[in-house]
């Protein structure tokens, strides 16, 4: 794809002492004063829900980029002796500018929205949706269009129709939720068309161009469909609907392949038609409140800060656990299963941001090489350190739950894990010895994700008699639940009121839903607004991946090549004794083992 940039025009010195030297200088300072006025006006009619452009943007087709130095404002406008108006220059902040998302001119240009596969449960449990929340909350831009493409045959109104049944009044419940609705319908337009089929996306650009209107045009596809048709997609996404004088995006559902080969193919392959920074790889679980907040935690807190290390961190586990089975996904999943399904994304992107160390800034990039360098220094698991299971049949209160192969696109003798349990290291002085415990599975007991942060022991603890032999009961913990029921809570032990003394553990707790009346935006909302205003802090870049994946790729090929047999556990249970054993070997237990009582 063409992309260019342009230079920003530089006014000359005012030094000269002509008159008219005098008056373009002046002219230009004033013309440089009206330009920082258009800015400083734009960032501050942005909504709240809009965050600044990241810096150092590289702007694909037609959009330019600028970089100009910062210099000292020496105040206000002078009248000079001759009668002349002395204005000091302005130079505008030092960071490199996205032209196309500070949008100087509003009128004239616009957004164009494409759900690749928008026929799918995906795009119309989530993608839709966290548009309409997007625009119910201000945060579309005047002028966007939304276009539905998929095989199935479908008019605009049949994709109308379809998509209000997923929508929800949910923000405020406020009264004109219903008019929201309406016009954010008549936004939403449907193209049939074949994933690989150059004049279909042909087609779709016409119309693209029909609603663009002349307005410069930035373009973001959303391609929601099966891994195996990404790259057609893009291709004809690419050389046949790519924006001629805006930008134009790709949002890449995982997975990103099954192993270090095949992503790092479907990278070489993505790129023959995007550049890098054209791609936005999506992990929704970065897009989570609780997930977004851990840097926040921690780096503008005092106290947290001085603990997160080794010397007073025992161990920190990440915990996903579902209460149902794989209704309804069974074949795709049996392809892939609970290690390359959550864990190598969604726990070990959680794992990168925990234990990072403070970025430069918050900028995109600086955020992405700190998370590098974690993958970088963790050991590749091993088989030994891995606990896989597979859930089965079991009545329960009169109801029998079915078993993993008892789902028809599931074959009788598959070995695909349902349950994972596995103890990472990373290498570094910061965590040396930590374990890094990771679990995830299907059809347990509860439903939950989280952060579990097991504190040391007191040493020399002088009330280690009132606590007992169980000095895990008394070890500090901090819990981030990222979902449901968000919360952040410290475990401590304090002294029961009355005349004896008698410890108890108890939470300091902040329950998000007694905490904020606001209901907390779905992760979609986030990471599509990110994605239109080209923030990519939250999303994953191409070096990352391969980094995630060189940790998972040799012990999934020993689970395969050996048929390692799960253990089998009971729909509905706690999942397999074996994930005990392997924290124990560490010397800790899982900090969700009898829960239910805490807040």
């Amino acid at each position: 794809m063409a992309a260019f940039s342009t230079s920003m025009t530089h006014c000359p010195s005012s030094s000269s002492s002509s008159s008219a030297a005098a008056f373009a200088s002046n002219s230009c300072a004033i013309n440089r004063i009206h330009q920082q006025i258009a800015l400083s006006s734009i960032r501050l009619t942005r909504k709240l829900c809009l965050r600044k452009p990241s810096r150092a943007v590289h702007v694909q087709d037609g959009a330019s980029t600028m970089k100009v130095s910062p210099a000292k404002n020496d105040g206000p406008a002078k009248i000079l002796k001759d009668g002349m108006l002395s204005v000091p220059p302005v130079i505008l902040p030092e960071e490199s500018i996205d032209i196309a998302s500070l949008d100087l001119n509003k009128e004239s240009s616009t957004v164009s929205i494409t759900v690749v596969g928008a026929s799918g449960d995906l795009a119309k449990k989530k993608i839709f949706p966290a548009l309409f929340a997007l625009y119910y909350e201000g945060c579309l831009p005047k002028h966007f269009t939304i276009f539905g493409y998929a095989r199935s045959k479908m008019s605009d109104a049949e994709l109308r129709t379809m998509v209000s049944k997923t929508l929800t009044c949910r923000i405020d419940q406020r009264e004109n939720c219903g008019e929201k609705m309406d016009q954010f319908l008549e936004r939403c337009f449907y193209h049939p068309g074949q994933y690989d089929s150059q004049e279909n996306f042909l087609e779709l650009d016409k119309k693209l161009k029909e609603h663009e209107d002349g307005r410069v045009a930035n373009r973001l596809f959303y391609l929601s469909i099966p891994p195996n048709i990404f790259i057609d997609a893009v291709k004809c996404a690419s050389t046949s609907a790519s924006s001629a004088n805006g930008w134009t995006r790709v949002i890449v559902e995982k997975p990103f392949g099954r192993d270090s080969e095949s992503s790092a193919a479907l990278t070489r392959s993505l790129k023959q038609y995007l550049d890098e920074d054209q791609i936005f790889r999506i992990d929704h679980y970065l897009g989570k409140e609780l997930v977004e907040n851990l840097s926040v935690l921690r780096f503008s807190n005092l106290i947290f800060e001085p603990l997160w290390s080794r010397q007073y961190i025992r161990s920190v586990q990440f915990i996903f656990a579902e209460d149902f089975g794989t209704e309804g996904r069974g074949g795709y999943f049996d392809n892939y299963g609970i290690i390359r399904d959550i864990m190598q994304n969604h726990l070990l992107q959680m794992l990168a941001l925990f234990a990072m160390e403070t970025p430069v800034s918050l900028d995109a990039e600086d955020i992405r090489n700190e998370k590098v360098k974690v993958l970088r220094s963790m050991r590749p698991l091993r088989l030994e350190d891995v606990v896989t299971g597979q859930y089965k049949s079991h009545t329960r209160g009169g109801v029998k739950y079915p078993a993993y192969t008892d789902d028809k696109t599931v074959p009788n003798d598959s070995l695909t894990p349902t349950f994972a349990a596995a103890a990472l290291f990373i290498d570094n002085a910061r965590w040396d010895g930590v374990p890094f415990l990771m679990k995830a599975g299907k059809a347990l007991h509860d439903r939950r994700a989280e952060i579990r942060v097991q504190f040391r022991h007191v040493p020399g603890n002088l009330y280690n008699k009132n606590i007992g032999t169980d000095l895990d009961l008394a070890t500090n913990e901090l819990v981030i639940r990222v979902q449901p029921d968000e919360a952040i809570y410290l475990k401590i032990n304090n002294k029961v009121p009355g005349l004896g003394m008698r410890l108890d553990r108890s939470n300091l707790n902040l329950l998000y839903a007694a905490r904020y009346t606001k209901e907390i935006p779905d992760a979609y909302e986030r990471l599509l607004l990110d994605a239109m205003e080209g923030e990519r802090r939250l999303f994953i870049r191409s070096d990352e991946l391969d980094a995630a994946w060189s940790l998972f790729t040799p012990v999934l090929k020993d689970l395969e090549e050996k048929k390692v047999v799960p253990e089998y556990y009971p729909y509905g249970s706690r999942g397999p004794v074996g994930s005990h054993y392997l924290a124990a070997r560490y010397k800790v237990r899982w900090g969700d083992v009898g829960s239910e009582q805490e807040s």
